[in-house]
């Protein structure tokens, strides 16, 4: 007899469906597991004579054979365990009735004493369970709710192996997990983050962050040391736009498959902000290592990406960044698979003008020469500042304004919040049906439609493009950013003052 269940593997994003085939026949005791298994599959030989001795069963003195199928998509890690012990059991008669393996979904690892371990991936594959039309699906206990955020699929909760082979056999009674009250989990911002009403002056600068989070706009801020960029840059968290819910799913996925995911927190309900040190290697950036799995700048979608002191960065780390802010995605490819993961990120630098720090500090004098300051500036080239949307410099704010009377009236945070959010829900209203959500996404077809400038105002570009030695890429950008300065007044029309605010984030290409 052969058995047959159906297994998913996860690779990346993408959810595949394996076909798990088990023969056990009399002759010479053998376990052969065939077509592309990992080193954890392979070791699952291993764990499944413990794990279902401890369950009442054992594996037979015969020869077994595993047949993953299609043998050309890789199976990896430890969740194929479970479908293997399956397929055991149905053949030796251990589960007397399948037709709830027929129709279910089986997602664990299995401890040596039968006992089920938490596993990464279960929301992107519980979605893809439910689009194939599974029923249910079977999953320890410590990943019940991240399983449970999903309707229309039955989720139930199971500790070991003995209470699956109870259940599957109907000698125990089983009931599916209610569906995850989202309104339960906590939609406000929970990070640590710094309040607008507490930074003293800048004002040119904390306008030009609204802007950014409004439009999800890339922005670099200049200036010697002391003058508040890298806590301009924290507080940015705090007057980010609310996640939707589409949103969240779409970034929980991402965090499900780096194990980043719990039950006390089973879905991600504040936007990233990933804030990198300076050591960091592009492996680290792009992908996490060996199984490449998402990391830093997958983890930052669909919000912030902070570099603090971004000329420290290694001039390879900075250039690996110049395909993802264009595409918006990472492809990370190995010798039996190929991984995509958005990359929806705004990109957040600080930085010095000169190793010293002192190059443009009225008060200090740089003790820099020539090539040591071009050295430094050199390793942020060119295409990929061209990427930046806004430019600015911070300027120190003089010690005896600290304590100023009139410091205290700042706006704060959540007064900066409101016009944010009230310009996000603007574009999600104007990008409903074209699957994007923010300005800064839209395509140059979008962009013909969407940024209509009057004459004036095209007249203005126009001679600003070729003043300022601009790029097609920067024409483009420019307005998107006014599109967005436009929301945040909340104009139909782009306007020559928001075309002339855009402008003056921009910064002019040296030799």
């Amino acid at each position: 007899m052969i058995s047959l269940t159906h297994a998913i593997t996860v690779n990346g994003l993408d959810t595949t469906v394996v076909d798990i085939e088990v023969d056990i026949n009399q002759w010479l005791p053998a376990f052969t597991i065939v077509w592309l298994p990992d080193q954890w599959v392979q070791e699952s030989k291993e764990r499944l004579r413990s794990a279902l001795k401890s369950a009442g069963a054992k594996i037979p003195p015969s020869r077994i054979t595993v047949n993953l199928a299609p043998a050309n998509i890789k199976k990896t890690g430890p969740s194929f365990d479970l479908w293997i012990a399956i397929g055991i059991l149905l053949d030796q008669w251990y589960i007397k009735n399948d037709e709830l393996v027929k129709g279910s979904i089986f997602l664990w690892e299995l401890s040596l004493d039968g006992s089920l371990r938490h596993i990464p991936s279960v929301l992107p594959a519980t979605i893809w369970a439910k689009e194939k039309g599974f029923k249910r699906l079977f999953i320890p206990a410590e990943n019940t709710k991240e399983a449970s955020i999903i309707p229309d699929i039955e989720v139930i909760k199971i500790h070991n192996l003995t209470q699956l082979i109870d259940i599957l056999n109907k000698d125990e009674e089983y009931r599916p997990e209610d569906i995850l009250d989202l309104s339960s989990l906590r939609w406000e911002k929970i990070g640590n983050w710094y309040d607008f009403a507490h930074i003293i002056w800048q004002s040119h600068a904390k306008r030009a962050l609204e802007i950014s989070a409004a439009g999800g706009h890339n922005i670099l801020m200049e200036w010697p040391p002391w003058s508040g960029k890298t806590l301009l840059a924290k507080s940015l968290s705090g007057i980010l736009p609310d996640l939707t819910l589409d949103e969240a799913i779409e970034i929980s996925k991402i965090y499900s498959i780096s194990w980043l995911l719990s039950n006390e927190h089973p879905l991600i309900t504040e936007r990233p902000f990933r804030a990198i040190h300076h050591t960091t290697s592009s492996v680290s950036i792009i992908w996490g290592g060996r199984q490449a799995k998402p990391w830093e700048i997958s983890l930052a979608h669909k919000w912030i990406l902070f570099l603090d002191e971004i000329l420290e960065f290694q001039k390879t780390v900075l250039e690996v960044l110049r395909q993802p802010l264009e595409d918006w995605e990472i492809t990370v490819t190995r010798v039996n698979a190929s991984y995509n993961y958005p990359a929806k990120f705004s990109l957040v630098g600080a930085m010095n003008p000169c190793p010293c720090g002192y190059l443009t500090d009225p008060d200090k004098q740089c003790i820099c020469s020539n090539n040591q300051i071009a050295n430094y500036r050199w390793r942020l080239s060119w295409p990929l500042l061209d990427r930046v949307d806004m430019y600015i410099e911070v300027p120190k704010v003089p010690t005896e304004d600290f304590r100023a009377s009139n410091a205290t009236l700042a706006e704060s945070s959540k007064e900066v919040q409101i016009r944010v959010q009230a310009a996000r829900n603007i574009q999600l209203e104007r990008f409903t049906w074209m699957g994007i959500s923010s300005n800064s996404e839209m395509s140059s077809k979008d962009i013909k439609s969407l940024c209509i400038l009057d004459a004036e105002s095209e007249w203005i570009l126009q001679n600003a493009v070729k003043t300022m030695n601009l790029s097609a890429r920067s024409y483009y950008r420019i307005l998107k950013l006014s599109r967005t300065i436009a929301d945040l007044e909340n104009s139909v029309d782009i306007q020559v003052n928001h075309v002339l605010e855009s402008l003056s984030y921009r910064k002019r290409e040296e030799n």
